[in-house]
């Protein structure tokens, strides 16, 4: 990705954000989404994201971060190419597996992004618009969702664990049939494995159809918009690191 795209993602990120929140604002909303990120799925708050601070740092922080995430992973995997001709990024939010993907491949697929989230929504079409990339955002449930096959690619990143047990149930086989068809498939969710107690059914059936279950720790330089947040909230995001489910 030429970094000048990236940096203007960036700025752009900024600007939204700041014209109507102070720094001290959005730094208090990260602390707030920090905290609510170390609890256990039972005990989430029903819309994590509510309120202008929390949405503010999720897109300025934790978004451009996980996009920072789902890039190393895909490098590491070599998994981008051959561009896909549709990428499904499923629970969207916003927009960076979709995004990261796309980038990654060349910046030539078609995104179509699943997001029940209204505010969501609207950030993962700025995500797509900013970064000059083709890309939708439709409103619905990723599991019903329309999926790609042959020349296709699904990304469903820190969404599956976000599921109930019997949503993710019907989940599973609709990707596995994806893959069948053709399509690349790769899930990304945090590495603590005390949050995703669905995790090793999940890896031993990718890993039956032909696929690998990862874990990633790197060290990654911020870019200095997320530094200053994480220096200010008193966090250390230094050391990256996620889990990953691959069907190349």
């Amino acid at each position: 990705m030429p970094e000048d795209a990236f940096d203007r993602w960036l700025a752009a990120l900024e600007k939204r954000h700041y014209a109507e929140l102070t720094f001290p604002e959005v730094r208090k909303g990260l602390q707030a989404l920090s905290t609510i990120y170390t609890l256990k799925r039972d005990k989430l708050p029903g819309n994590p994201i509510d309120g202008r601070g929390k949405q503010a740092a999720f897109a300025l922080f934790y978004g451009v971060l996980h996009f920072l995430v789902v890039r190393h992973v895909l490098q590491e995997l070599g998994g981008a190419l051959p561009a896909p001709l549709t990428i499904a990024d499923l629970g969207c939010g916003t927009g960076i597996g979709g995004a990261a993907w796309a980038i990654e491949s060349g910046g030539t697929s078609s995104i179509v992004g699943i997001e029940r989230n209204s505010w969501a929504q609207g950030e993962a079409k700025f995500t797509f618009s900013s970064l000059g990339l083709k890309g939708r955002v439709l409103p619905g449930d990723m599991v019903k969702a329309e999926l790609p096959g042959t020349n296709g690619a699904i990304v469903a990143a820190w969404s599956v664990n976000e599921l109930d047990d019997a949503a993710r149930a019907k989940l599973l086989p609709r990707l596995l049939e994806a893959h069948g068809k053709g399509a690349r498939v790769l899930v990304v969710e945090p590495i603590a494995r005390a949050s995703l107690p669905w995790w090793d059914e999940w890896a031993r059936a990718f890993q039956q159809a032909g696929g690998r279950a990862d874990e990633w720790k790197w060290r990654q330089d911020l870019p200095e918009p997320l530094t200053k947040l994480d220096r200010a909230a008193k966090l250390d995001h230094r050391q990256l690191s996620c889990r990953s489910l691959w069907l190349g």
